[in-house]
């Protein structure tokens, strides 16, 4: 060391001494950084600071800037030296400086590779030795296993956990315990610690396994695939090491083929393949829909009584009684709910709730409640319940049994007074709007004695307050930072069910969790803006002492083109923007029921929504789409004129035709079905399909050009137009037989003998994508109504529909799929379109 490194060291040494003389003896290691980033580590032992080794010191030192004390004995160091920089610290266990960046943008990972390094034992040794196995360890925490991380460093520290399969073990197995205490031994065996795989061992195994698969070897030999050998290796030989199978298994194959030769080495030649010509077997197109159920066996949920193994999930010395009770009372089964508000009719985003919740249960042969989430007594209807039971029946599910919140409302109340003498809840005075917003001022009532509470609360339920007067809060902080949500309001409403037992009614933060509870809910499935109440749930069901399920959130879904507030439809129905909740224009299921939409193509559309914690906002032709398949294999075709143009076949006697005609339902599948259809030399054709004045694209009916008509086997030429002013009254035209006729440009529809229908088109009720964005519409959204999102027309149709069922679908040919409405009777049928075709340029 020249006389610049002794001065440098030197320095180095006296300001470490001022920094390790505050650990009282302790072992540790520090690690100093320059501005020049130039590292030098020193390492003290106990009661031994003039034995201090000097490393990696390289010019020039210049002045120490930082430094990192690591010690698991001491918490925290007064220092006046300035911290490691992550970065720093991320290189000094062997990351390369791109892998420490990288590593820096996640931060949950950032996260946990500090408390994994903050946590490792102190040791002489380069952390650089540990380093891939602490940075693998931080990859796969998650939060319930923090707890760990000091026991799990330590076997890393000791060599326990030598692989990172080890590791992943470890993890495994803590993961399954409830309670605290942790066998060591049952943790060693988990992990395979002192199990040690002779090179011996591996080399026997790997000649009984090639020997398996010697003849398939030798004949493809070097284009063979290993990788099956040394999976079947790794299964016999779980604690083994990798590299070591691959070396023995390359080595081993050596022997048996030798070097590689030329054609080894050689690319491998495709073999054309010889096209084999299959009769066409002709298939029923079939409409297939994404399965639910099928989604939801695939997800990573919770076993029924594995709760704790969920992250974030909190639990108590009393965890592991109360799911041991809880499996007994169920029988190991998932038991879902679907909680709908009986506020109002159920939408689209509902749809995908329902899906998961009984999706779930039933993929998992488990049960779903259907259970009324009563508790707000304002604007509950009869209607809004039985409505939501209908939706569901509808959409092809049985709840299991039907309950209501208010069928807890007195256990509830006596859980309410349990907080209240636990000291965990408070009667408030605060008016509604003190409570609101990001920081509100506490309570000044927060404190005040259990005895004066109770004696509040007492008053609160027998009506000696007025509505506003008092609210009974919960001591919890919520994730976003709010405090003491409340758990009981004044109303002196009367209850749908209750009648007028109650003045006083709970919230959904407080009810929720322990209805769930009651019901032995297994997963309680909730969209995402739920996820910020997880803490009040949680907190609730254990400062009761209760079993507490799992809280699961996913995305909700929204769609363009609409609004979906409960409240917001109201006004629409107010305003007689809409008729009312089942108007086809917007997106209640009552609505997309009575428009057309089967529960099928809605059930498929949400599965592909997924289970995802994104938010979905789609467009409505995604729901449409799903529509179009399931209809255009469902939906019996007909022909309509939805503005019809009177033609009279002036030579239809000549024709020699039947005045019925047989129509397939199906034309692309006969055997489907057919109908009989009038045929007369009056015929009725829709108005666009003829032009006085046609482009040369124009490829229907004009002056010049013929046109055929489907199903009949005939042409038609225009011989005389009849016309009222600028209005056509009636075309006259002239039949030849198709077999004889030159080949029309195109085959339009028709109807004779009509019946006469009111067919109601509907399209999108608001012209912007979001209504609701006061930047595009500044007005609100009742300012953004398409005032073409209803056109009424008298459509002329053939009388086999007449007998139609309300909700039978049809396709118009060529002009879209159309549905039987509600207000069809026996004198007049009511069609709603449900959507056009997806090419409408058939017309």
């Amino acid at each position: 060391m020249d006389d610049r490194e002794q001065i440098a060291a030197s320095f180095l040494r006296e300001r470490f001494l001022s920094v390790i003389s505050k650990l009282e003896g302790k072992p540790c290691t520090a690690i100093l950084y320059d501005n020049s980033k130039v590292k030098a580590t020193f390492v003290a032992t106990t009661g031994a600071y003039n034995h201090i080794a000097v490393e990696d010191l390289h010019t020039p030192i210049g002045t120490v800037s930082s430094a990192l004390i690591r010690t698991k004995d001491i918490q925290s160091l007064e220092i006046d030296i300035l911290k490691m920089s992550d970065l720093e610290l991320f290189v000094s266990i062997g990351l390369s400086e791109a892998k420490a960046k990288e590593t820096l943008k996640n931060k949950n990972l950032t996260s946990n590779l500090k408390k994994v390094i903050d946590e490792f034992p102190k040791t002489d040794q380069p952390l650089t030795n540990y380093g891939t196995l602490l940075y693998h360890l931080a990859s796969k925490l998650k939060s319930q296993d923090f707890k760990y991380v000091s026991l799990i460093d330590s076997y890393i520290f000791e060599h326990k956990l030598d692989t990172t399969q080890r590791i992943d073990c470890s993890l495994e197995y803590l993961r399954s315990l409830i309670s605290e205490n942790i066998d060591l031994l049952e943790l060693d065996k988990a992990c395979g610690v002192g199990i040690v795989i002779t090179l011996d061992k591996i080399k026997q195994t790997v000649e009984e396994i090639i020997s398996q698969n010697k003849n398939e070897l030798i004949e493809k030999r070097y284009k063979f695939n290993t990788g099956g050998l040394m999976q079947e290796v790794r299964k016999q030989l779980v604690w083994a090491d990798g590299k070591a199978i691959k070396n023995v298994v390359d080595s081993q194959i050596l022997d048996i083929l030798g070097a590689k030769t030329e054609a080894d080495l050689a690319p491998v030649q495709k073999q054309k393949k010889v096209k084999e010509i299959k009769p066409i077997e002709k298939k029923p197109l079939v409409y297939e829909p994404l399965s639910i159920e099928e989604l939801m066996s695939k997800v990573d949920f919770h076993k029924p009584g594995e709760n704790f193994k969920t992250d974030g999930y909190v639990v108590t010395m009393n965890t592991e009684k109360l799911l041991s009770q809880h499996l007994k009372e169920t029988g190991g089964k998932v038991i879902t709910r679907f909680p709908p508000e009986p506020n109002g009719i159920l939408h689209i985003g509902h749809a995908k709730a329902i899906n998961i919740n009984f999706g779930f249960a039933k993929a998992s042969n488990g049960e779903c409640i259907l259970r009324y989430d009563d508790t707000n007594p304002e604007k509950e209807e009869e209607k809004y319940f039985t409505g939501i039971k209908e939706m569901v029946e509808w959409l092809g599910y049985k709840p299991h049994r039907i309950t209501h919140s208010s069928d807890y409302f007195d256990q509830l109340y006596n859980w309410a007074i349990a907080l209240t003498k636990k000291g965990l809840a408070y009667v408030c005075h605060q008016k509604q709007q003190d409570m609101q917003g990001f920081n509100p001022p506490p309570s000044p009532w927060r404190n005040r004695p259990v005895e004066e509470n109770l004696s509040l609360l007492n008053d609160m339920k027998n009506g000696i307050f007025d509505e506003g007067e008092a609210t009974l809060r919960i001591k919890v902080t919520l994730e976003e930072g709010k405090q003491d949500p409340v758990a009981y309001r004044i109303k002196f409403l009367p209850h749908h069910r209750t009648k007028d037992k109650w003045c006083i009614y709970p919230t959904y933060d407080y009810t929720h969790c322990l209805c769930d509870s009651i019901e032995n809910i297994t997963h309680s499935l909730c969209t995402k803006e739920f996820q910020n109440r997880r803490s009040t749930y949680y907190w609730l069901c254990n400062s009761l002492d209760l079993y507490c399920p799992v809280q699961w959130e996913y995305g909700r879904l929204n769609m363009n083109y609409t609004v979906v507030s409960k409240r917001k439809i109201s006004k629409l129905i107010e305003n007689k923007i809409v008729n009312d909740w089942d108007d086809p224009r917007l997106f209640t299921l009552s609505a997309l029921r009575r428009r057309g939409f089967p529960a099928k193509s809605i059930n498929s559309f949400c599965a592909r929504m997924g289970v995802t914690g994104a938010q979905a906002i789609v467009e409505p032709q995604m729901l449409e789409s799903e529509v179009q398949d399931y209809l255009n294999l469902t939906a019996s075709r007909t022909m309509v004129a939805l503005e019809p143009l009177k033609i009279i076949i002036t030579n239809f006697d000549e024709l020699n035709k039947p005045c019925s005609l047989s129509v397939p339902d199906f034309p692309s599948d006969p055997d489907k079905g057919w109908h009989d259809v009038k045929f007369s030399s009056v015929l009725y054709i829709e108005s666009s399909d003829f032009s006085q004045n046609a482009d040369k694209d124009y490829r229907r009916l004009t002056i010049d050009q013929t046109v055929g008509l489907r199903y009949a086997g005939i042409v038609i030429k225009v011989i005389k137009v009849i016309t009222d002013g600028t209005k056509i009254e009636e075309i006259h035209v002239q039949a030849t037989d198709v077999k004889t006729a030159p080949k029309p440009k195109a085959f339009i529809h028709w109807v004779s003998n009509p019946h006469e229908i009111e067919v109601r088109l509907y399209d999108r009720l608001f012209m912007h994508k979001n209504p609701e964005d006061t930047n595009q519409v500044p007005n609100g959204y009742l300012s953004d109504i398409n005032s073409d999102s209803l056109k009424i027309v008298n459509a002329y149709a053939d009388e086999h529909i007449l007998k139609s069922p309300v909700l039978k679908n049809y396709q118009f040919e060529r002009l879209g799929y159309f549905c039987v409405d509600l207000d069809s009777n026996d004198t007049k049928l009511v069609f709603n379109r449900t959507i056009t075709l997806k090419d409408s340029s058939s017309k």
